[in-house]
């Protein structure tokens, strides 16, 4: 008899885990809702756990979506000289 956990493997557990059919950490901004249980802070919550679940789809997280806003609000054009010199 085989038991559940000798079919995992190791390369299984860096996947996050998942509710129902959402990542977990777009779940996350549910946890504030059930402190503070209002109708603004439910549309909150939905619009977070719409991006997060928006990015994930894509496949940016959180910090990666912050690098590519930042390279996009830079712009193309990339100068070297420090503008105090």
């Amino acid at each position: 008899m085989r038991l559940p956990t000798q079919n995992a493997s190791w390369r299984d557990s860096a996947r996050y885990p998942k509710f129902f059919f959402l990542d977990s950490r777009a779940v996350f901004p549910f946890f504030f809702f059930l402190l503070h249980i209002k109708l603004w802070t439910f549309i909150i919550a939905a619009v977070f756990t719409i991006f997060f679940s928006t990015l994930l789809r894509f496949g940016f997280t959180l910090a990666i979506f912050g690098r590519w806003v930042r390279a996009l609000a830079a712009g193309p054009r990339k100068i070297a000289k420090p503008f105090w010199g």
